[in-house]
């Protein structure tokens, strides 16, 4: 086997079909890419594997795009086009022919099924191995052919793999692959080893589904005589149920999860979590990430998604984030939901409440919900479940509260205590008065404190929606 490249620059890739969305696990293969070259001060590329021009689409392209953007996985110098490069991976299939690495087969399809059928009759192994591999040029005839490589016949071919430990194949079951068809274009097996050679790729980070390609594709590394990269396959992910995940476990795109209001930092420390850990940590930053993110701690067995983990992550990212960056995520996020009615200059509303609230919300929508109340002007509309709580006797009691209110010191610990002081005078527990003063103040049964509130809105604002609801001018 020839040298590795540990000695090199680390440069790693992420290399997507734009056939659909930025799906969770390309997502989560793109991160860990991104986390051990940029940790390292290395390359961190894109190669768009666009060979299947049938179901590759521009908007899909898009789409991939968008969703590494808003991950924050930034990459180095342009994006490859894997197709552009065809005549490339064509002249390496004629420099493996030139250099007696591979051979010229003309076998068709048909006779090659008919070799399988005899075999499978037989009860022998249904690998096909061509009658061409070692027949002169001067005995080949005027026909079409693939270009395949040479095999080893014997022996065994070992991927040291970062992750999976050492992989054994027998050389046995390794067929001559085709690296060139009979029309001249590439196939994906010589197109991803002559792309990830050109483009300097030192380590190989993808999923674990790939790691028999590992066998194949070192063959046409040796055949050139070319450093082989540094193999590392991880594991899948699977849903709760251990199943392979799918759309009803929630493998939805990169751009989907934007858009239930996960901040982009939650979503890169859940799917470094996924597969990958560093001791107990499970809550940590991406300066964290990038220092402590290396292949030791990535498991064999398959990751389980869980929505609940995901939440809770994004819980602690919302309360750990600054407010001005949290509120232009929010401003960003609102502005492509179709049910949030709030402009971004209502949005800046939001930041004088924003320590009271953030610290109880998972996602950005819970947010505009907990800052309701300071998004909204009088007349307050008082939604039905809160209405109940304004009844003749609720509004006299706002009606008496409120000028001790409008005279008493604007602290928290000065409110609560005249709101204690009346409810004692009054005989009654605070939820009592707790209902009245949500409704008033919100228009809603659920709220954030009704002294955070009152703290947000400040004196004028408080004691006039206070002196709406109890004069009925609420509605």
């Amino acid at each position: 086997m020839n040298a590795t490249t540990s000695d090199r620059p680390v440069v790693t890739r992420f290399a997507p079909s734009p056939t659909g969305y930025l799906h969770i696990g390309g997502a989560r293969t793109a991160l860990f890419n991104w986390l051990y070259a940029r940790g390292r001060g290395g390359k961190f590329l894109l190669r768009i594997e666009d060979t299947d021009r049938e179901r590759s689409t521009p908007e899909a392209h898009a789409a991939i795009l968008r969703g590494m953007k808003w991950l924050g996985l930034d990459y180095d110098g342009e994006a490859v086009s894997q197709f552009e490069r065809a005549p490339r991976h064509a002249e390496v299939a004629h420099d493996m022919l030139s250099n007696g690495r591979a051979y010229k087969c003309f076998s068709t399809q048909d006779e090659i099924q008919a070799f399988r059928d005899q075999a499978k009759e037989d009860g022998r192994s249904t690998l096909f191995q061509s009658p061409w591999r070692d027949v002169a040029a001067a005995d080949h005839p005027d026909l079409p052919y693939v270009i395949r490589v040479k095999a080893p016949r014997d022996g065994e071919t070992v991927i040291r793999d970062q992750v999976q430990g050492d992989v054994t194949f027998k050389n046995s079951t390794l067929d001559d692959m085709i690296c060139l068809r009979s029309d001249g274009t590439p196939t994906y097996m010589l197109a991803v080893v002559v792309d990830d050679h050109d483009m300097g790729v030192t380590h190989v980070i993808r999923g674990d589904d790939h790691l028999a390609n590992a066998a194949r594709q070192t063959m046409v590394y040796e055949a050139m005589g070319w450093d082989v990269p540094v193999w590392a396959h991880i594991p899948l992910i699977h849903g709760q149920d251990g199943k392979k995940l799918s759309k009803r476990h929630g493998a939805l795109g990169a751009e989907e999860y934007k858009a239930m209001g996960y901040p982009a930092a939650a979503m890169r420390n859940y799917l470094a979590r996924l597969g990958w850990s560093h001791g107990d940590d499970e809550f940590f930053s991406d300066t964290q990430a990038l220092e402590w993110f290396d292949f030791n701690g990535i498991g064999k067995g398959a990751a389980r998604f869980d929505f609940k983990k995901l939440e809770n992550l994004s819980g602690q990212h919302i309360a750990a984030e600054e407010n001005a960056a949290l509120l232009h995520e929010i401003a960003d996020w609102a502005d492509v939901q179709s049910d949030v009615a709030f402009t971004r200059d209502q949005i800046s509303l939001i930041e004088p409440g924003l320590d009271a609230i953030k610290g109880n919300a998972k996602k950005f929508a819970d947010i505009i919900v907990k800052s309701h109340f300071n998004l909204i002007s009088r007349p307050i509309e008082i939604e039905e479940k809160a209405a109940k709580y304004l009844d003749d006797v609720s509004r006299c009691i706002l009606k008496e509260l409120t000028p001790q209110l409008q005279n008493a010191s604007w602290t928290r610990d000065d409110l609560e205590a005249c709101a204690n002081d009346f409810c004692a005078a009054h005989e009654m527990k605070f939820g009592k008065l707790a209902g009245p003063m949500r409704a008033a103040l919100a228009g809603r049964a659920a709220t954030p404190s009704v002294f955070d509130m009152m703290l947000v809105l400040g004196r004028e604002e408080t004691c006039a929606r206070l002196r709406d609801a109890a004069e009925g001018g609420a509605t």
